[in-house]
């Protein structure tokens, strides 16, 4: 924390200072005698002309949609809020769509509807209103795809966009069952992917990795994109790599002089808080220790609460489990901690009510933790989870319990997609919530990712996130 600016909290400004860090490492990637900063810069510049020159606005939003995809749109988001904005007046305002052909017009307007939505624009599912039947097809996989990524930005309003999830999966499904396909191997390697997991619900970093490697074996791969995105992706490894290096500093003479580990851990604990107090009253003015005090207070309470009903045999109902559960997943302290350069006002809601956003990121966690661990964790001898709890309570086998948690998972996304264009809080908050959310469902996707990180995957994920570099051509 000591080297982190107020600006840096905002996660916008963490991305688009990462270029600031490109010239410490210009020679690691390309052939030391060529300065890779500067091919980085002419890219960027070559990729800033094609967002203002590309003409039709779908094309555009294609262009938009492999930036994302690529992780390079964050040195483009001037340009990419210009494209947008225009969509937006044309679709709302004026109730125009974006050009495009009958064919192609579910296509489309999922793609528009998705990319706005995710960069914070009102748009309602409306724009799909009395088209479906009309244009759905289902030897249309690109259109089916389409809505169904665009059908993971629902919120719990958008009653009609939420039933297609269930419509496009079920097609989406057929066809990767087909044995025979004309379809391109991209179109599949796209569904299959986008079926184990939306994209709305992926780590970014990650997908980019996975994106530059199917990107590459397109017939219409921009060269000029691909090279931008791979470049990227090392300079922003080898900067985590220093982060890495920096954080994992501790003091080794202060741990011999503490031989009782519970003393120990407390101590670090309250030196941590204080060091990250003293920060922010000295650069903000504003004393934050209460708030991280009572956000450990709490987190440490829900840990006694859980502890307590094991020995007592104790069998909570699932809404006693959330009300504690959400706030032992960690995750309002590790908000807190986060953005403890807000406002008093601000940090005093967020401690005291503990805002929509918060709740439905630590539901995201503690749930989607429940269904990957929840079975080991009670052979351990650990206290119910949700799952068991939802079981003991209704009666349900555990398959419908499972599927119910899974359904509460995708309540909470819903909250957070509406906290997304109406929360008054900043957007780089709310961002970072989401992002937990993703991270979570990532790390508990095939499995433990914590408790069993080589079976779920998640060794893989950091080995290609951290270590291992996207080889340059």
């Amino acid at each position: 924390m000591a080297n982190i600016s107020k600006k840096c909290l905002n996660d916008r400004l963490i991305r688009v200072s990462l270029a600031r860090l490109y010239r410490k490492h210009s020679h690691s990637l390309l052939n030391p005698k060529e300065d890779s900063t500067e091919r980085v810069q002419l890219l960027k510049e070559e990729v800033r002309n094609m967002l203002n020159e590309t003409e039709g606005l779908l094309q555009q939003l294609e262009l938009v949609d492999t930036l994302q995809r690529l992780g390079v749109s964050y040195h483009f988001e001037r340009e990419i809020k210009k494209i947008l904005t225009n969509v937006h007046v044309k679709t709302v305002r004026h109730k125009n769509r974006v050009d495009r052909k009958r064919y192609e017009w579910l296509y489309a307007t999922a793609l528009e509807f998705r990319l706005l939505r995710q960069h914070g624009f009102s748009i309602a599912q409306d724009i799909f209103s009395g088209h479906f039947g009309d244009y759905l097809d289902d030897e249309d996989i690109k259109s089916v795809l389409s809505l169904y990524e665009a059908s993971y930005l629902s919120t719990r309003f958008d009653t009609k966009l939420k039933e297609t999830i269930y419509y496009t999966t079920k097609r989406l499904r057929k066809f990767v069952g087909m044995k025979k396909t004309e379809t391109t191997s991209y179109v599949r390697k796209m569904v299959i992917h986008a079926l184990e997991m939306p994209y709305h619900r992926r780590v970014e970093r990650l997908e980019a990795r996975w994106y530059i490697d199917v990107y590459g074996e397109t017939q219409d791969m921009n060269p000029n994109l691909l090279e931008l995105a791979k470049l990227d992706f090392n300079f922003v490894q080898i900067i985590h790599q220093d982060e890495l290096k920096f954080l994992s500093r501790w003091d080794v003479n202060r741990l011999e002089e503490l031989p009782e580990y519970m003393k120990l851990c407390f101590l670090c604990l309250i030196n941590e808080i204080n060091q990250i107090g003293y920060i922010i009253l000295r650069d903000k003015g504003i004393n934050v220790i209460p708030y991280l005090r009572k956000s450990w207070a709490d987190m440490c309470t829900t840990f006694l609460k859980e502890a307590k009903w094991y020995k007592n045999g104790y069998k909570p109902n699932l809404e006693e489990y959330m009300e504690n559960g959400w706030i032992s997943s960690s995750v309002p302290t590790i908000l807190l901690h986060l953005f403890c350069l807000f406002s008093e006002q601000n940090l005093d809601i967020i401690v005291s009510h503990h805002h929509h956003v918060v709740r439905s990121s630590a539901t995201i966690l503690r749930l989607s933790n429940d269904l990957a661990t929840s079975s080991e964790e009670l052979a351990r001898g650990d206290t119910m989870k949700s799952v068991q709890c939802h079981m003991y309570e209704t009666g349900a086998s555990e398959a419908e319990s499972r599927a119910y948690i899974r359904r509460m998972i995708g309540v909470a996304w819903d909250d957070l997609n509406l906290e997304k264009r109406s929360c008054w809080l900043h957007q780089g908050f709310v961002e970072a919530a989401a992002n937990l959310g993703r991270v979570a469902q990532c790390v508990y996707q095939y499995g433990d990712g914590h408790g069993f990180p080589d079976k779920a995957k998640t060794v893989g994920h950091v080995r290609s996130l951290l270590i291992h570099p996207v080889p340059i051509d």
